[in-house]
């Protein structure tokens, strides 16, 4: 080797910090170990790759303990430890528990959900695109790169059409991945224009140059930079189901086995929001004018669309408690949004973050254990109507007692104490930042948001027309999914501290 090769090579030589990389690691090499596995494991046996996905993303969760100690950053380019594509801080600890918790929710559910299928669901194939979907979830808090961004942006998404699309012979499971599809990579695609309109503009693809560079940027370039920033964020509003890119949740999540709704509702969210913070407040912060009101009026147009699809649903029709918690999680993506748009306009955009990912950290919890009882009711009536919750606190007491505490934490009102910490810390963001005209609208739809709300609520303490109610046994892995989100639910509420201190003191 040449004396020129040699210096060449060795800068291209890095050191990998495994410990940081490990979370999303582990969910990627637990799923090629069970697709394999899948080969050699035949009939009853097959409910083994189940637990083992659990156990893999309960050590990916147990992971993240060591990483509290500071932050740490890997596949760094060398002597600029500022520019790296891996970055293990507090925002990336928060979002990576919150993804690989709500992982680890769904894959309870769907233990439960495999076995009820009677062989409808390849096992081994379900298993490995939700451990694939999870890693590429857990990486994407952790990119500061776009070419990484992008990459853990598309793994994440990529599994979760097939998982939609997983049940043989299912029309309605078929149509709702192909829309899914089909609209996810419209957006991706121009995105992916936007990113590069930025990186022929600035020459980089690190978020942290990127910042730097973008506000020198030559006058000849200001309005390609001005498109890239406004395409690159379609991509990120699609995965936030942002008005107008919401027109594919309701048919997808019926369409859906209901663990991966759930999973959707949750870990797709927390994945959209994160890249768009990312891209937002830490690659574009020079650029808020441009932004800043785009959010703004997709956070109205998305609370507000929400809530009145919400509103819509009747109590008769198929899966009508499934498409409400569609149309909810549509609606309380618009008051996620509030934050990062207040992070434009506030000299402290670290602390309106903070609040975003405080409301995401008690949304998780509630509407995931939420999801859990449809998926209870679901086993026995599984047209899942929100008629069929009419008088469960008869026959399901706990259940029920569990489902209204998790809508009135979705609602906002006592006892569900965090719902309503969390959307008084969304509203004090946008009121700090001046924006005024959202907390207005932001306000009025959490008083349209009550009706439907406590409607379905009222509907599990009504008496039950047709006689004695039957009880059936619920499965430990769904109970134990209710249970998880119930104790964190409550102790939220308890000690709301836990969460809100986010919002306080920032993340990054």
């Amino acid at each position: 080797m040449s004396a020129l090769a040699q210096p060449l090579a060795a800068s291209l030589v890095q050191s990998v910090d495994w410990l940081a990389v490990a979370p999303p690691t582990v969910a990627a090499v637990v799923g090629l170990a069970v697709l394999v596995a899948d080969l050699f494991v035949g009939g009853r046996r097959k409910a083994l790759l189940g637990w083992a996905s659990v156990a893999g993303l309960a050590a990916a969760l147990l992971l993240l303990l060591p990483l509290l100690d500071g932050d740490r950053a890997t596949f760094c380019l060398t002597g600029d430890t500022r520019a790296c594509s891996y970055v293990a801080d507090p925002f990336t600890l928060v979002i990576q528990f919150l993804v690989l918790g709500g992982a680890l929710v769904a894959a309870l559910l769907s233990v439960t959900a495999l076995k009820d299928a009677d062989r409808g669901l390849p096992e081994g194939e379900y298993w490995f695109l939700l451990l694939s979907s999870a890693a590429g979830a857990a990486l994407l808090p952790a990119s500061r790169d776009l070419a990484t961004l992008i990459v853990a942006l598309e793994v994440a998404s990529l599994p979760a059409f097939a998982l939609v699309g997983l049940r043989h012979g299912d029309r309605r499971s078929s149509e709702a991945a192909l829309k899914f599809f089909l609209s996810s990579v419209t957006a991706t695609a121009v995105s992916l224009m936007g990113i590069s309109f930025v990186y022929a503009s600035t020459g980089t693809l690190y978020l942290n140059r990127i910042a730097d560079r973008v506000q020198d940027v030559d006058g000849q370039l200001t309005t390609l930079v001005h498109t890239g920033v406004v395409l690159t964020l379609v991509g990120f509003a699609f995965k936030t189901a942002a008005v107008p890119f919401h027109f594919w949740v309701p048919d997808t999540y019926v369409g859906a086995p209901l663990p991966i709704a759930a999973y959707l509702s949750v870990v797709g969210k927390a994945v959209g929001f994160s890249g768009l913070i990312l891209v937002t407040v830490v690659a574009l912060p020079s650029y808020a004018d441009v932004w800043g009101p785009a959010l703004a009026a997709l956070a109205a147009l998305t609370m507000t669309a929400g809530n009145a699809g919400a509103l819509r649903q009747r109590a008769t029709r198929a899966y009508s408690a499934v498409r409400l918690l569609a149309w909810s999680s549509v609606g309380q993506a618009g008051y996620l949004l509030v934050p990062i748009v207040a992070a434009a306009y506030s000299d402290d955009p670290e602390r309106s973050i903070g609040s975003t990912v405080a409301y995401a950290l008690m949304y998780a919890a509630v509407n995931l254990g939420a999801f859990a009882v449809a998926a209870l009711v679901g086993r026995t009536k599984p047209r899942n109507r929100l008629a069929d919750y009419r008088g469960l606190y008869a026959s399901r007491p706990l259940t029920a007692l569990l489902l209204a505490f998790f809508l009135l934490c979705l609602a906002g009102l006592p006892p569900g104490i965090i719902g309503l910490f969390a959307k008084v810390t969304v509203f004090s963001a946008a009121v700090d930042a001046g924006l005024g005209w959202l907390a207005v609208i932001m306000a009025v739809n959490v008083v349209v948001a009550l009706y439907y709300y406590l409607q379905w609520t009222a509907l599990l303490f009504r008496a039950v027309p047709e006689g004695e109610p039957r009880r059936h046994p619920a499965p430990v892995p769904l109970t134990a999914a209710i249970a998880v989100t119930a104790v964190l639910a409550v102790a939220l509420s308890g000690a709301p501290q836990l969460v809100l201190r986010f919002a306080d003191t920032g993340l990054f």
